[in-house]
């Protein structure tokens, strides 16, 4: 029997790739087979991950806020490897304040890259998975898309206004895609995180909030990249095929309580 989990042949892109969860998702599609391409703000960040996964990836530098890097990106992946199959959606940024403290700068930026910036990437890869799928056979999968919120958008944080409405938001264009795209053979789902090691979450890792943010977990452990990445990449593989439209959490268990 095949591998259903196999990446093998599979062309995928991920946004804010150069560290963290997006970095640890392509370096785990391209260890399973995958070609992978990467976006990222952080050129030294990409040119590491380049130098580690050599002919298997292709990168760029520039903002999900530019609609013009994405479509060109998936320009280079039709020309190198014949197009995409697979978006990990998940350039996200934190402009932390309190409510009546937040900037509409703070505000804007936020929206900005973690919802449009989700919204543009996914409407240009979504246009090139349909535009080859116009009359699709049944039960063929044309393209799979991860968007990533966060338990933000379900449950809310202090401090996060802008980040928990813009997931939030982030779960309505993924069920709204996959309503939409369904027939085309492209699959659309949400992953949400609790709170996993990257540089974005040091400051709720840190001494001031370790103590509170570790007892809502029942695992009673951050996560670390390599804990949520195999999920994502399970989301752009054949055994996920007949998932769309779903949000799946993996957060600990913190949503459990």
């Amino acid at each position: 029997m095949d591998n259903p989990f196999s990446m093998e042949g599979r062309r995928i892109l991920v946004t804010g790739a150069a560290q963290g969860i997006g970095r640890e998702v392509a370096r785990l599609s391209a260890r399973m087979g995958a070609k992978v391409a990467a976006i990222d703000l952080n050129g030294d960040g990409l040119a590491s991950l380049k130098d580690e996964l050599g002919d298997s990836l292709i990168t760029e530098t520039g903002s999900v806020t530019d609609q013009s890097l994405t479509e060109s990106v998936i320009g280079e992946m039709t020309d190198a490897w014949g197009g995409c199959d697979g978006l990990f959606n998940n350039a996200g940024i934190v402009r932390a304040a309190m409510i009546h403290k937040m900037s509409r700068e703070q505000w804007d930026e936020v929206i900005n890259v973690n919802l449009t910036g989700v919204y543009l990437t996914l409407q240009a890869v979504g246009k090139h998975m349909k535009d080859r799928a116009e009359s699709p056979d049944a039960g063929v999968v044309n393209g799979q898309i991860v968007n990533v919120s966060s338990i933000a958008g379900t449950a809310g944080t202090i401090g996060q206004i802008n980040y928990g409405a813009a997931k939030a938001g982030v779960l309505g264009i993924t069920m709204s895609a996959a309503k939409e795209w369904a027939r085309y053979g492209i699959n659309v789902n949400s992953v949400a995180f609790g709170t996993v090691v990257t540089p974005m979450t040091e400051v709720i890792r840190g001494p001031k909030f370790e103590a509170q943010t570790k007892a809502r977990i029942p695992l009673g452990r951050y996560a670390e990249t390599t804990d949520v990445a195999p999920t994502c990449v399970f989301l752009m593989s054949p055994g996920s095929n007949y998932i769309t439209g779903k949000n799946v959490t993996i957060d600990g268990g913190i949503t459990a309580m």
